[in-house]
């Protein structure tokens, strides 16, 4: 709690000043029809090939563009590695970022620079964005228009970096996602990109010994299997279709099978319950609601040549 206090009071005002509507309005969907014609081919093909080689690389992919957008704007500066270590991906809200996901548009970059006409041409954070929806499309989700047109940022900070927890209640996460410019719908829709995905039995395993809106039986099989695996043990954040992105983690809610507190809490809190319900039953409803969403986050503080933007040669190192 005091860690999100300080993000309200410290953060916020940073943020709230890089999301510039001029900013966002550079965006297009054909912005790079002239520069790589072929890009989104280009892109759409690496990552196919990264989940070949890893079921990992889809959830991992879309958390890592979440944990961008959402800090200092969607421009890659969680990919920065800074010499003196004083970056984003080395925060402690970032350390649970699998690798799978940096590799997936690191060789994505290496993919369009490999074009001559394209070398250089193309920012992280498009290449980011792009590779985040094909993620969501290749594991079954909907396949959807991306802008493009950001700039990658130059600053990275471990300090910078504050994100929502996984025992956050309805309010925490609203007024977090406020800040965003997204509604509450818009949160319950990019919610459910947990239909993909793990989590280590540290984010979950404080409610196995009685939360009352955990199931029981889930609760038992939960104890086990961290009780197996103190240090390494995780559990899928839907269960039931834990590789394909649809709606069953709306229906792991509606009978207490959510896997984290910040995300069960969408069901047991009455103000948010009927969007779940909707989504459980509705699944071409959540993903119109996720591709409005996830599009609305891709605005979020994007940067211009004149906000310090650059299109970075190696997605780890400012230029």
């Amino acid at each position: 709690m005091r860690s999100f206090v300080h993000f309200l009071a410290v953060f916020l005002p940073a943020l709230v000043a890089i999301m510039s509507p001029m900013a966002a309005a550079q965006l297009s969907p054909n912005y790079y029809a002239n520069i790589c014609p072929n890009l989104e081919s280009i892109v759409r093909g690496a990552v196919q090939q990264s989940m070949a080689q890893s079921p990992v690389s889809a959830p991992a992919t879309l958390r890592l563009f979440f944990h961008d957008c959402a800090v200092q704007g969607c421009d890659a500066s969680v990919m920065i590695i800074n010499p003196n270590g004083d970056d984003e991906w080395r925060s402690t809200d970032d350390q649970t970022l699998k690798p799978e996901g940096f590799l997936t548009v690191v060789n994505a970059k290496k993919a369009v620079d490999s074009v001559p006409q394209c070398k250089n041409q193309v920012s992280c954070a498009d290449i980011l964005a792009l590779a985040t929806r094909d993620s969501v499309f290749l594991s079954g989700g909907p396949n959807y228009q991306v802008e493009l047109g950001r700039l990658d940022g130059r600053v990275s900070t471990r300090a910078s970096v504050n994100l929502p927890h996984g025992n956050f209640n309805l309010d925490l996460l609203n007024d977090f996602f406020s800040r965003l410019g997204l509604s509450q719908t818009d949160m319950i829709a990019l919610s459910g990109g947990h239909t993909i995905g793990v989590a280590s039995c540290s984010f979950f395993g404080n409610r196995t010994g009685g939360d009352p809106t955990m199931d029981s039986s889930f609760a038992s099989s939960l104890r086990n299997t961290c009780a197996a695996n103190p240090a390494s043990g995780f559990a899928f954040l839907d269960g039931a279709s834990p590789l394909r992105f649809d709606n069953a983690f709306y229906q792991n809610l509606r009978i207490g099978r959510g896997l984290l507190g910040s995300d069960q809490t969408l069901y047991s809190d009455p103000r948010s319950r009927g969007t779940v319900d909707l989504y459980a039953s509705n699944q071409g409803a959540f993903f119109n609601d996720f591709v409005n969403a996830i599009t609305k986050l891709g605005r979020v503080g994007v940067k211009t040549a004149a906000t310090g933007g650059e299109i970075r040669r190696d997605c780890r190192f400012q230029n």
